[in-house]
């Protein structure tokens, strides 16, 4: 093994073993970002229970964020089994943090950055200061804490184009890694910090919507008449906003489709072209999981 090789490990299980006494499960990663250690189950199918594939029941290493732990002693066993490891990983999803890892891409052309800003202006939140984490190829990885009753799914640009969300069975590579890349390394200022909270209209963008348990039918009132009312009340500078927002909310509650044709007749009402309406509606169906 060259000696930067033995020096990158030897720095990723230092950074690991660091990681692991703030709470966070660590797993060895290989110079391409994936976990370390193959699979033992690549030619069977594994003991897991119920048939389910084994998720480390067998007591071999090779689940890959399944093997995360906070034990020294088994990171270091970890480690060992895999020494080619140059890098780390962080289970997401698992207590204290529930880590949710917000993956602002730049390798698609977009302005990712851009639109966790359009996003946080028409759903009136703000990333708080938190672990910010910089990749090889300029993006960020932000850090935050989701509640430990809330599964946050792993999604690739469902949220907005060149966002990744990192949730529950997924990792974020750990700064201090080194891949064929280059390094990741902490945002100046932000490695002492612990992840900070989601914001809940956030966390409500990440979560799955609600399937709704019977087909919907057109709202008489209610739920779809709030939200009708609340698209009438807005002022010029918020109408597009509001729209957006109860756009979201009919999808999530199951009578967007039903609930179409009434907010853009109350967004004209405000002073919104036809198009414009339709055009934010659409983009609420998009951002909840929905077709318009």
């Amino acid at each position: 093994m060259a000696t930067t090789d033995r020096q990158a490990r030897t720095l990723a299980l230092a950074h690991a073993l660091s990681a692991a006494e703030r709470g966070l499960a660590v797993i060895p990663l290989s110079r391409t970002k994936l976990p370390a250690l193959r699979s033992p189950h690549r030619t069977d199918p594994g003991p897991g229970p119920a048939g389910r594939p084994c998720h480390g029941e067998c007591g071999r290493f090779g689940h890959g964020v399944y093997d995360a732990s906070t034990d020294p002693v088994r990171i270091r066993e970890l480690f060992a089994a895999a020494p080619w490891a140059t890098g780390y990983g962080i289970a997401c999803g698992l207590p204290p943090y529930h880590l949710i890892g917000v993956d602002l891409d730049t390798k698609s052309g977009t302005d990712s950055s851009a639109a966790l800003r359009e996003l946080a202006l028409r759903h009136l939140f703000t990333i708080p200061e938190t672990v910010v984490v910089l990749t090889p190829s300029g993006g960020r990885h932000l850090w935050l804490s989701g509640p430990p009753d809330a599964v946050v799914p792993n999604s690739a640009g469902r949220l907005a184009p060149g966002i990744d969300i990192r949730g529950a069975g997924g990792y974020l590579v750990g700064p201090g890694s080194r891949t064929d890349h280059g390094a990741y390394t902490a945002a100046p200022g932000t490695a002492h910090l612990a992840p900070a909270p989601c914001p809940p209209s956030l966390l409500r963008l990440l979560l799955p919507p609600p399937r709704a348990p019977h087909p919907a039918h057109p709202p008489t009132g209610g739920h779809g008449q709030g939200l009708v009312q609340f698209v009438l009340a807005a002022h010029e500078g918020q109408r597009n906003t509001r729209l957006f927002w109860a756009a979201c909310r009919a999808y999530e509650n199951g009578i967007g489709p039903a609930l179409v044709a009434p907010l853009v007749a109350a967004a004209r009402a405000t002073g919104l072209t036809e198009r414009e309406a339709r055009a934010t509606i659409a983009s609420a169906a998009r951002l909840t999981g929905h077709r318009a």
